[in-house]
């Protein structure tokens, strides 16, 4: 899989030549320093992204060529998204912030609450669903980020830097989430800096100039 993105006359390269499976059910860590291709990978995972080159299968389906719009429903229905800023909308309880994203997809509107705080409840925050995210902490910002990516019961879990926003103590409370939501079967995907929540991972794969550098497993 290649990535290229025009720069004037020029063309950069932020993947070089990607050739990487993603287990259903596994835990896989993504590492590599700054400009080693770590969120467009990402992105293409999350079908955010298209590669320049090759392919990209999803449970089977090459997903490379499919249109906007046939992206987005896969997308609403398979994957959810955890960012390190949280993104939680400070006008919206948090339970509105989570089952915020049913309203793209095709859950009936009825079943939007129980869903959100089904959600909540697995990560232990349905106590805190009729609070602002100003009133939030950090780990708790998080945990409804997490509940917001679980609403829509995806089987694929993709976390971008999830521990990068918060002290150590909070950071290791949300990796312990992110293994139980594992072990619950969901196929996890984290891109991170943090060499302890990378080796909690089942595989671990380190980026450097757009290619995959090496492969381990803690």
């Amino acid at each position: 899989m290649v990535r290229a993105y025009p720069r004037g006359s020029a063309s950069v390269t932020a993947l070089a030549g990607i050739d990487l499976e993603v287990r259903e059910g596994e835990k896989l860590a993504i590492m590599g320093p700054s400009g080693s291709g770590k969120t467009t990978l990402l992105a293409i995972l999350g079908l955010l992204d298209r590669p320049t080159q090759g392919r990209h299968l999803l449970l089977g389906e090459d997903v490379a060529g499919l249109d906007d719009d046939t992206l987005s429903r896969l997308r609403n229905r398979r994957i959810g998204f955890v960012f390190q800023a949280f993104h939680l909308l400070p006008h919206l309880s948090v339970e509105e912030n989570v089952f915020a994203p049913l309203q793209y997809g095709e859950v009936p509107m009825r079943e939007w609450e129980l869903r959100a705080r089904h959600a909540l409840a697995l990560v232990g925050l349905l106590h805190r669903r009729d609070h602002r995210p100003s009133e939030l902490s950090g780990g708790e910002a998080q945990r409804a980020a997490i509940a917001r990516a679980l609403v829509g019961e995806p089987g694929l879990l993709l976390a971008d830097e999830p521990t990068g926003n918060l002290d150590s103590a909070t950071g290791e409370e949300i990796a312990d989430l992110l293994d139980d939501l594992h072990a619950q079967g969901r196929t996890v995907v984290v891109v991170t800096h943090n060499e302890t929540l990378a080796r909690r991972a089942g595989r671990l794969v380190r980026l450097r100039d757009g290619r995959v550098e090496s492969e381990e497993r803690p």
